[in-house]
């Protein structure tokens, strides 16, 4: 399988009055939202509205206490390979080159051995790291160790791809590209994305759509028009601004 073929196309995600709580504290409530299969979602909100929670369900990490979430009509119980999550600390195994890294996703999707060093080594070229397979992640950057978790998660071959605030931790500049890079790479292979921010220019600079939750609920889903061009986008800014 070559890296053209190895990542599927994206799925469908549908949430249908999604309930999310800890103990007996609701944390998202009643939310209706359906994602298109390769689109880019981005939730945005403040902090303790639920984002998170809401990613780690749809994951399957987290039962919800009412409603239903599907991925391409079957519901979701458990985990899964086909949504891969992406958490803003790089959870790469401290031990483990990068090249090791990236194989280990391999070797989980049933990839022959003899195999998986080549495709390791591709994905990491893929995510401009050729020269550093050998690197161990304390060797690395912050933003060398993200792209690594992205191959990683990519080379596991998702159809969904779901980003707890993956470049948060990141300076300015590091972070710019690595949304360049995602976009890059998302156009290349394309899959579903669901990404978590509470930075609105990030959202507007990758989102199709962009979901606005407050206080456990949405509360608008906005389009973006031309989505990732080089356009002016204040007013739209301002709109979700008042959502918020």
């Amino acid at each position: 399988m070559t890296i053209a073929t190895a990542v599927s196309i994206g799925m469908r995600l549908d949430l249908e009055s999604v309930r999310v709580g800890y103990g007996t504290r609701t944390v998202v409530r009643e939310l209706d939202l359906s994602i298109g299969a390769g689109e880019i979602l981005v939730l945005v909100g403040k902090s303790g509205c639920g984002k998170s929670t809401l990613l780690r369900a749809i994951a399957g990490l987290r039962e919800p206490s009412g409603g239903t979430i599907r991925a391409d009509g079957d519901v979701v119980t458990r985990p899964s390979a086909d949504r891969a999550l992406v958490f803003q600390d790089d959870a790469l195994l401290p031990w483990r080159t990068a090249r090791a890294n990236v194989e280990l996703a391999l070797r989980l999707r049933g990839v022959a051995r003899v195999e998986r060093r080549e495709q390791a080594l591709r994905w990491l070229g893929e995510v401009g790291l050729t020269g550093y397979a050998d690197y161990l992640p304390r060797d690395l950057s912050g933003g060398m160790r993200q792209r690594v978790q992205l191959a990683r998660s990519l080379a596991g071959s998702p159809r969904a791809v779901l980003m707890d605030e993956p470049f948060g931790a990141l300076d300015s500049q590091t972070r710019a590209e690595m949304q360049r890079l995602l976009v890059d790479t998302w156009r290349a292979h394309p899959t579903t994305i669901v990404f978590v921010t509470h930075d609105l220019d990030e959202a507007l600079r990758l989102g199709d759509r962009i979901a606005v939750l407050g206080a456990g609920t949405l509360r608008a889903v906005v389009e973006v028009p031309d989505p990732r061009e080089p356009v002016d986008r204040s007013a739209l800014r301002s709109r979700i601004l008042e959502s918020l």
